[in-house]
């Protein structure tokens, strides 16, 4: 395993990785600190010192199979189901992570290291640890799932290795199916975060040269310097002296604290987050819509959420970036900056001293617990609000400790205690939800969050992407100015919002965000763009074919997944080059037989191209391979509508709902081929259903409403037609839907 050079700005000198060992003959103490972190332990050759788990004859069934853990001449062995679903001995290459589980890694053809999906449960047999226990127990993941431990979705090289070692390249090479990755250190080591360190070494040699106050550093991690937070007697809160004028050190942990997907692969450390890294905001199946961690979610997202954030605190103002344990103890961590008189009196907290619920962190940082074993704290550290629980459904911090109470007697103890429903910092959560499920009045709503420049930035972006799905018109306005804003993320989602929108409205926005500094908004910019005209891109071809060589080699990065040449297909097809799109689907199914977008459009694109036959063969061999996915019969039914063959569209139109019930698209169509073939009353059934699961569904809606007056009853069409127009009051076609059915409606009522 090796490292790559960078050369430093204006010279031939090449800049390359030193070791933690060699920082270590001067940094002996935080070496000192490093040594016993996660870091260092984050991914290790395993042997006696680092295998926690017990491979002396143990085993666990999961499913149907026995997977037995045994030595053999002094290596770690594991006896399970492979690949196809034989049984076969594997032996262990690497141990992953240490607490409260170590994850083990087996090597595989193709330089493919997978990570095992029966971990060890670390945590002391008193806490329910010393333990096999499966990732998965409430699934039931058989070899060729995309989540069987041989399967792409636990492929250490794209999956896991990026964060767990130092300079890591996943040099993968798509021709031969292979990878190469290589590393510096097996760890997170010094220079993960401190970048290459050769300069910096010179420079503490004696050569004193590397750039002015830099000491040959690639990245100068000082925001605390000079830091000073003084805790005002009146409110009990800290104010920091200097203020905190840059975001490097959090943008450098959110490389691998945050959800977000790879597009750069060439990190130069001290560049912002988005040029190598895409970090996801606060989208419905990630985020609750007031931004508490729903998936695996890690800590950037919802840190920069928080009022901490906006005040000017940093990661390392709370954790020991060495060690990466809390610099002190417990709820002392929180009096650094908060006043202990006040926050640690009953009075404010309003439970038993010492109990659970006198604890900052039960209240302000509840834990979700994730990979059955491991309890993490939100970081958007924000105040219980289950009021938010009654209305919308989100958890809250109040009923994680009394579960046995339902939200709303949380919400009354909480207004009885203040006298007031508290607001805390976070003011978007209505909005969003609002935006998730196309509510009535939900773009005022989002308009109201993407203006407010006191709210955070991520929750800014959430809410014009989802206004981008509902309102064209009021999209337009919003991305004009987020375009031209100071925050990355907003500029990337004023790109997002218009993707699939009319390219003559949208160019003038967009043009300029092509040549943008940061990369993640130029490949948006590019994906919003692809295959307009030259002529009416702001810089013309030029602009627009750099950033979309961007957004190919992004693509291109992360060719072994079948996502990216999915998304290369979508662009070639807006170019109108199908052969390449064609090309490029069909190795999107090579990597994953059962990937069903690729199927689908690739389908799809033999239909605009008039080979619908060859359509419907690739969509049955794709049934074949994975009958329970409903993209795949909706498609088929799709085909063969257009064909005439009803009957057996309907047929997979029906498996398409019975497999995915909430899926609104499907139910709409299914109720319309319904309808076609006579079965009017069926298909108001299924309509009906649909609207239970999503009352403003706006198709849904007009069907009802159309159906109901065509059956003869115009009183019960609108009802739905008006539940319609409050959702798009200015739209005359659903102005006349209410006026017609009205008219007929009328004589009835006398």
């Amino acid at each position: 395993m090796f490292g790559y050079r960078w050369f430093w700005p204006g010279t031939e000198s090449p800049i390359e990785f030193a070791g933690a060992r060699t920082c270590a003959t001067c940094h002996q103490r935080e070496y000192i600190l490093w040594a016993g972190s996660h870091h260092k332990l984050a991914m290790q050759p395993a042997a006696d010192a680092t295998v926690l788990g017990d491979f002396n004859g143990a085993s666990l069934t999961y499913n149907g199979v026995t997977t037995k853990f045994f030595r053999r001449r002094g290596e770690f062995m594991v006896y399970t189901d492979g690949p196809a679903g034989a049984m076969n001995e594997y032996r262990i290459e690497y141990t992953f992570g240490v607490a409260p589980l170590q994850q083990y890694l087996i090597r595989m053809p193709g330089g493919r290291l997978q990570a095992f999906g029966i971990a060890w449960d670390s945590r002391p047999r008193a806490q329910g640890g010393q333990r096999w226990f499966h990732l998965y127990a409430d699934r039931r993941i058989a070899a060729g799932d995309p989540l069987h431990w041989t399967g792409p979705d636990q492929n250490w090289n794209f999956m896991c290795a990026d964060c767990h070692s130092t300079n890591l390249r996943k040099n993968y090479d798509f021709r031969t199916r292979t990878y190469a990755t290589a590393y510096a250190e097996i760890n997170v080591a010094c220079e993960a975060c401190h970048g290459p360190g050769s300069r910096h070494v010179a420079w503490a040699r004696g050569s004193r040269r590397g750039g002015a106050g830099s000491k040959g550093l690639m990245i100068a991690l000082d925001e605390r310097r000079n830091e000073n937070w003084r805790i005002d007697p009146a409110s009990g809160n800290a104010r920091r002296g200097v203020p905190r004028l840059s975001s490097r050190e959090i943008q450098m942990c959110a490389r691998c604290h945050s959800r977000r997907s790879q597009i750069h692969e060439d990190y130069v450390h001290g560049q912002p987050l988005g040029d190598d890294y895409r970090p996801a905001l606060l989208d419905a199946d990630l985020y609750y819509a007031d931004g508490q961690i729903k998936a695996e979610d890690y800590e950037y997202g919802s840190f920069i959420q928080s009022r901490m954030y906006h005040a000017g605190v940093t990661c390392s103002d709370c954790h020991e970036p060495h060690s990466l344990r809390l610099r002190a103890d417990g709820d002392r961590v929180c009096f650094q900056c908060h006043a202990a008189a006040k926050y640690a009196s009953p009075a404010h907290h309003l439970h038993k001293p010492d109990s659970a619920g006198a604890r900052c962190v039960e209240c302000h940082m509840p834990a979700t617990v994730y990979m059955t074993v491991d309890a993490r704290r939100d970081h958007s550290i924000r105040i219980p609000r289950p009021d938010l629980s009654v209305s919308l459904g989100v958890p809250n911090a109040c009923n994680k400790c009394h579960t046995g109470r339902p939200a709303q007697w949380a919400a009354d103890a909480v207004r009885r205690w203040y006298g007031h429903v508290p607001q805390g910092f976070q003011r978007f959560a209505q909005a969003l939800n609002a935006g998730a499920i196309g509510a009535p009045g939900a773009g005022k709503l989002l308009d109201q969050v993407i203006s407010a420049r006191d709210q955070p930035a991520i929750a800014r972006a959430s809410a014009l992407v989802r206004l981008g799905a509902l309102d064209a018109a009021s999209t337009l306005t919003a991305a004009r100015a987020a375009a031209a804003a100071g925050e990355a993320m907003l500029r990337r989602a004023a790109a997002t919002a218009l993707i699939g929108a009319d390219p003559n409205l949208c160019a003038p926005i967009l043009s300029p965000l092509l040549r943008d500094p940061v990369r993640e908004v130029r490949v948006e910019a590019a994906q919003a763009l692809a295959g307009a005209p030259a002529e009416i891109v702001i810089g013309g071809a030029a602009a627009l074919r750099g950033a979309t060589g961007d957004y190919a080699a992004v693509q291109e990065l992360n060719a072994d997944r079948p996502e990216a040449h999915l998304n290369l297909a979508l662009l070639f097809t807006q170019e109108k080059e199908f052969g390449k799109a064609q090309s490029q689907l069909r190795d999107a199914l090579s990597l994953e037989p059962t990937f069903a977008p690729a199927a689908v459009n690739l389908a799809d694109l033999y239909r605009g191209l008039g080979r619908d036959r060859e359509g419907e063969r690739v969509l049955r061999e794709a049934i074949a391979r994975a009958p329970r996915q409903a993209p795949l019969q909706h498609a088929l039914a799709l085909l063969l509508i257009r064909e005439g063959r009803k009957p057996e569209a309907l047929q997979h139109l029906a498996s398409a709902l019975s497999i995915d019930p909430g899926d609104s698209r499907i139910a709409y169509v299914y109720a319309i081929a319904l309808d076609d073939d006579g079965q009017r009353s069926a298909a108001i059934d299924v309509l009906r259903a649909d609207l239970e699961r999503h009352p403003f569904d706006r198709e849904a809606l007009a069907a009802l409403a159309a159906l109901y007056g065509r059956s003869g009853a115009p009183d019960r069409g609108l009802i739905y037609a008006k539940r319609l127009k409050e959702l798009v009051p200015d739209d005359p076609q659903v102005g006349e839907l209410v006026s017609e059915l009205a008219q007929e409606a009328a004589p009835r009522r006398h």
